[in-house]
């Protein structure tokens, strides 16, 4: 059913129910959407974190904190999913009501505080999945563990994701679990990746696979956080920076009925904050590290924007609220044919396309999921007439 006429009836329902009711739909009838036509010309392979990926566009974490329609969100187009935010344990999250839609600003603000079931439950559905795409997750810290005890709560949630995981994003930004965002200061950030980078030395020679390691950060940072964040990142051979998660900022909705609630602000208003953010790092990291841009994109044009910023991939979610599944194509086409300025002759560190014939020598890369059956189908560009069935799918870092 085409998004416009399944809108109304999701907007009329509390914001939360109808991501709820949206999850369960996928879950039972996931599997009867069609698989999108390609996008033409075929885009090619674009290597970033030594992974191979079929479009530069992914679903941000936070729709699918616990894996549970992987499958189905694998038909929509991506060139790659994120999974989580998931916590070593079990929790259930702030209080409700902890969504709301600001729809005339197409903005969505939210303070649900990581609620999911808790790494175990999140790992059982990766293993029933058939998804053998790129599959990122996305771990953060239990609400009860004190901050002083963080890094603990993120090795154990790494541990417990890396045999499943393409890559592992460090979750030490959203605005609603208390103190997290001080984790992005300069002795707390060098603590905690010291220690993630050790643990991941120890259990990439375990797995026999590296597995790189994304962090994700905050829209709400100063230039000397910036300058102190990009000297981290590079220090510690980060993969890449996630920029960025949701803002504290009401700018673009003040005043705006539902601006006063609490949490994090995602959706239009946070597209030029965000390009901002991406593009400061991008000028400090050089394309030494890839940056994966989130936040605001609601448009296939958008999504441009944030690779001209300095992006070698991007992700969306609040936009698929406003715009429906079709915003997946927009994006693919948009993107496919963007190639990355040229700064030194390992163009792949910037997110350049594998050239054809290096794409069929490399082959496909290393699948996380071992366990998973051969006819496992592997994500396809977008660009089908034919919309998904849709969902409203609003943000919860």
């Amino acid at each position: 059913m085409p998004y416009h006429l399944i809108r109304p009836l999701l907007f009329s329902l509390d914001a939360e129910t109808a991501h709820r009711l949206s999850l369960r739909l996928l879950h039972l009838f996931g599997d009867w959407l069609p698989a999108p036509a390609p996008v033409t010309p075929a885009p090619q392979p674009v290597e970033v974190m030594g992974l191979h990926f079929p479009n530069r566009v992914g679903l941000a974490a936070g729709l699918d904190k616990n894996g549970e329609v992987i499958d189905a969100l694998a038909r929509w187009g991506f060139g790659f999913l994120e999974i989580g935010t998931v916590t070593p344990r079990p929790q259930p999250g702030n209080p409700r009501p902890r969504l709301f839609r600001l729809p005339q600003q197409e903005a969505i603000i939210n303070r649900m505080g990581f609620n999911n079931d808790g790494v175990e439950k999140l790992l059982a559905n990766c293993r029933a999945a058939r998804y053998d795409g790129i599959l990122g997750i996305n771990i953060g810290k239990n609400f009860d563990t004190p901050i002083e005890a963080a890094t603990g709560d993120y090795l154990l949630a790494m541990e417990a994701v890396y045999p499943r995981a393409s890559y592992i994003t460090v979750n030490i930004s959203s605005p609603n679990t208390e103190n997290l965002r001080t984790l992005q200061s300069d002795e707390a950030l060098e603590t905690l990746l010291s220690a993630l980078i050790l643990r991941r030395e120890e259990l990439a020679e375990r797995h026999g696979r590296r597995v790189p390691l994304a962090l994700k950060i905050a829209p709400d940072l100063k230039p000397v956080q910036v300058q102190g964040i990009a000297d981290a990142v590079r220090r510690h051979r980060i993969d890449a920076l996630i920029a960025t998660n949701t803002t504290i900022s009401r700018e673009g909705v003040a005043g705006e009925a539902g601006a006063e609630q609490q949490g994090g602000l995602s959706g239009a208003p946070l597209f030029a904050m965000s390009t901002d953010i991406v593009r400061q790092f991008a000028a400090l990291l050089g394309g030494e590290v890839p940056i994966i841009a989130a936040g605001g994109i609601m448009s296939g044009e958008e999504a441009r924007a944030k690779l001209e910023a300095g992006a070698s991939l991007v992700q969306i979610y609040s936009g698929l609220v406003f715009r429906g599944p079709n915003l997946v194509r927009d994006c693919v086409a948009a993107t496919t044919q963007w190639q990355p300025p040229l700064v030194d002759e390992d163009v792949h560190l910037s997110g350049a396309p594998i050239p054809e014939e290096d794409a069929l020598a490399e082959g496909a890369p290393d699948v996380p999921h071992e366990a998973l059956p051969p006819e496992a189908f592997a994500p396809e560009t977008s660009g089908h007439d034919t919309e998904p069935p849709a969902a409203s799918m609003e943000p919860a870092p």
